[in-house]
């Protein structure tokens, strides 16, 4: 009887020392569930998020490139053997029925390479209304759930048909999370500096997983097989995206509901200063994309250059990428009326840099000219990207999903372009011809950017603003945003109502006052 007893009164002391630790926990989460909900740590962590979002898109996007290509005729040589091997039992009308050509071999590379970004441009304008419609979070949830499913299929598929889905698939989620990330960026750090700075911080994850994705591709590819880099590019995904809903509550937060409506997209297209940002997003993106599919065959050819050499072309450039991010944040700091300035010297660098290419003659001497390329995309993307976001302030509504997806259009078509057009292009003209194009397309386009000097000296138009209400405010928050005009426009001191909506009306408030102030 005596064990009996020991063991109910060490039964309970198991229990009171559980319930115990149970409580700990749930003090801990408590106060870290508080943590979380603070503004400005809640800022850092969405920045992360959006983060880790941006490098597995652009990971996924170029880990392809080492594997593929190897994959896909590794596939045709079994596909070839099985042919072989049955055609005594076969005439001669079915054994060709697998045999592809060799050309068109490196169409369906260039294809599969094309299709993320065709699929991409087509369902970013519906992204973008969509975000501007339910909010920035339930887009960027919903955009990595289809990356990760996009990398669950790139690991397990076996045929070609399964590998163009996958990649199709990507472009699906990347219209989602991509836009959705860069605007919630937007949205959260309003102030002029720090929103550059957040952004640089975006482009520099952008630019590493770009670039450092072949190596580690290749890498991976060769000691564990094909399924190791997509598996923990999944695992990755699936980590953000429980900490996109944990943190962000996507399905919890209502708040949009009352939110003003964001400017249509077609709107904003024909708006001259973000067309002239577009413009030159699309011209400063053609080097880097028209080069990535092409130059490996110039290196074989003209370098007699090895694998890993071809592997790591790309890879230095990101040092010099993250230079110029961090210059033009620091300039953008001090001097912030010469945005245009700085993505007219990106330009130039790229133009330049381009023309340079064709006249390396091995491995170290080509990394120059490709350091300088995307050290000018690194000007240009850094201080045209915000000043998206505040031709979108001072001239139509803050809501930032649609003029971000229109920076989004302007990627894809330069990658959409790229694997499709660039070879044709070496094919007729030369390798030499589509480098001294690009570089003068970059020179002659930067003298543009002065359409955009006096940007920052723009204050918000609220006649433009209200002209988006063509029907009169038609919701509580549009309400008491023209009663707040009013009042401001009267020298009135404006007051806050305490019915849920004291913070929609400070953001419209503080947002006026910040963009006008700062830069009259």
């Amino acid at each position: 009887m005596e064990p009996e007893g020991i063991t109910e009164e060490q039964a309970t002391n198991v229990a009171q020392s559980a319930a115990s630790k149970l409580s700990q926990m749930g003090e801990r989460t408590k106060q870290l569930g508080n943590a979380i909900q603070e503004p400005e740590r809640q800022k850092r962590i969405i920045l992360v998020i959006v983060c880790v979002a941006l490098l597995l898109d652009n990971m996924l996007y170029m880990v392809i490139v080492p594997i593929i290509p190897d994959y896909l005729e590794g596939l045709q040589k079994a596909a070839d053997q099985d042919q072989s091997a049955a055609a005594p039992h076969t005439n001669s009308t079915n054994s060709t029925i697998h045999k592809a050509p060799e050309g068109n071999f490196d169409l369906q590379i260039g294809v599969l390479f094309a299709s993320k970004a065709i699929l991409q441009l087509l369902v970013n304008p519906l992204s973008g209304t969509f975000i501007d419609r339910v909010g920035y979070d339930i887009p960027l949830f919903i955009g990595l759930n289809i990356m990760f499913l996009s990398t669950l299929t790139f690991a397990f598929a076996e045929n070609y048909a399964t590998l163009f889905l996958a990649r199709s698939i990507q472009g699906l989620g990347s219209a989602f999370a991509d836009t959705s990330g860069i605007a919630l960026i937007a949205d959260k750090f309003t102030e002029e500096s720090e929103r550059s700075k957040a952004l640089g911080i975006a482009l520099a994850f952008i630019s590493f997983g770009s670039l450092v994705a072949p190596p580690f591709g290749g890498v991976l590819y060769e000691f564990a097989g094909k399924q190791a880099p997509f598996l923990i590019l999944a695992c990755i995904c699936l980590i953000d995206g429980v900490l996109c809903l944990t943190v962000l509550k996507p399905f919890s937060n209502r708040e949009r509901g009352n939110m003003p409506v964001g400017t249509p997209i077609y709107k904003l297209m024909i708006d001259p200063y973000i067309a002239v940002v577009a413009g030159a997003l699309i011209v400063c993106n053609i080097p880097l994309a028209f080069l990535e599919p092409t130059i490996a065959n110039w290196m074989e050819e003209n370098m007699h250059s090895s694998e890993w050499e071809i592997g790591m072309t790309w890879f230095p450039a990101f040092f010099p990428h993250v230079l110029g991010v961090y210059l033009t944040v620091k300039l953008a700091g001090k001097y912030p009326h010469l945005q245009w300035f700085y993505g007219a010297i990106g330009m130039v660098f790229i133009g330049a840099s381009s023309c340079t290419v064709p006249a390396c003659k091995n491995f170290g001497q080509l990394m120059i000219p490709l350091c300088g390329i995307c050290f000018g995309i690194a000007f240009v993307d850094t201080a045209l990207l915000p000043t998206l976001g505040f031709l979108v302030d001072v001239r139509y509504v803050s809501v930032y999903g649609s003029v971000y997806a229109i920076a989004d259009i302007s990627y894809c078509v330069a990658y959409a372009l790229g694997p499709i057009v660039a070879g044709q292009i070496v094919h007729d003209l030369g390798f030499v011809q589509l480098n001294l194009g690009m570089g003068l397309a970059n020179v002659l386009y930067a003298p543009a950017l002065l359409l955009l000097k006096n940007v920052t000296q723009m204050k918000p138009s609220f006649s433009e603003r209200n002209m988006l209400l063509e029907d009169g405010p038609t919701g509580l928050y549009d309400t008491i945003k023209m009663e707040q005009r009013e009042k401001k426009r009267k020298g009135l001191c404006t007051t806050i109502d305490e019915n849920g909506i004291e913070t929609f009306v400070q953001r419209s408030h503080s947002d006026g006052e910040s963009s006008g102030g700062e830069y009259a």
